[in-house]
């Protein structure tokens, strides 16, 4: 059975016992809360628990590495409209320990695309489109780094309002243990300079 046949099942069993019930809440997240997290899978369940966090809570955004790479991309969109359409007060970059975006390289990732029979025509005509492909593939190397970076964006974006607070914060993926790496509401990075 393919993973679609299977989460279509239970799905349907899922609805049809009512189960669905407990997790009712409003679309405005209770707590004023926007997350960007990580997609990693250790993390799904993870950190929400870490956070105390319950259904309803906080509006989530996921993706690699917990990065606002660019000030116009889908991840700012999604956390303005968290703060002037769904009352969002605060926002959370929540990035890990042991993120695959860590040291990702653009050689090696389109070495992968090679292999799986990406052509390499199609790769110089994106290189010939001016698309950047050597730094849009390539990661970090420092998490925290990553996060203040990120914080400043998101803080720095001329549509955000001043008074929205803007924390990052790092998640070890095993035990959920949270270290602050910018504290959004003094302006100022965990030590003590200014984020």
């Amino acid at each position: 059975m393919s993973e679609l046949n299977h989460i279509l099942s239970y799905n349907q069993d899922f609805v049809e016992s009512g189960e669905y019930a407990q997790f009712f809440t409003g679309k405005y997240p209770e707590r004023g809360l926007a997350i960007l997290s990580c997609m990693d899978a250790r993390i799904i369940e993870l950190l929400p628990r870490a956070l105390g966090l319950k259904n309803g809570d906080a509006k989530l955004i996921k993706n690699a590495g917990a990065l606002v790479t660019h000030p116009w991309g889908s991840v700012m969109r999604s956390l303005l409209v968290a703060v002037f359409e769904l009352k969002v007060k605060e926002i959370m970059v929540i990035a890990h320990h042991d993120c695959g975006m860590q040291k990702l390289n653009a050689e090696s990732f389109l070495g992968k695309a090679a292999d799986k029979g990406i052509p390499e025509d199609r790769v110089e005509t994106l290189r010939n489109a001016g698309i950047d492909l050597d730094s849009w593939l390539t990661g970090f190397d420092n998490v925290e780094d990553s996060v203040r970076h990120t914080v400043s964006i998101i803080r720095r974006h001329p549509l955000m309002p001043a008074e929205v607070a803007v924390h990052g914060l790092v998640i070890h993926p095993t035990t959920g243990k949270l270290t602050l790496v910018v504290d959004g509401s003094t302006g100022s990075s965990a030590d003590g300079t200014s984020a």
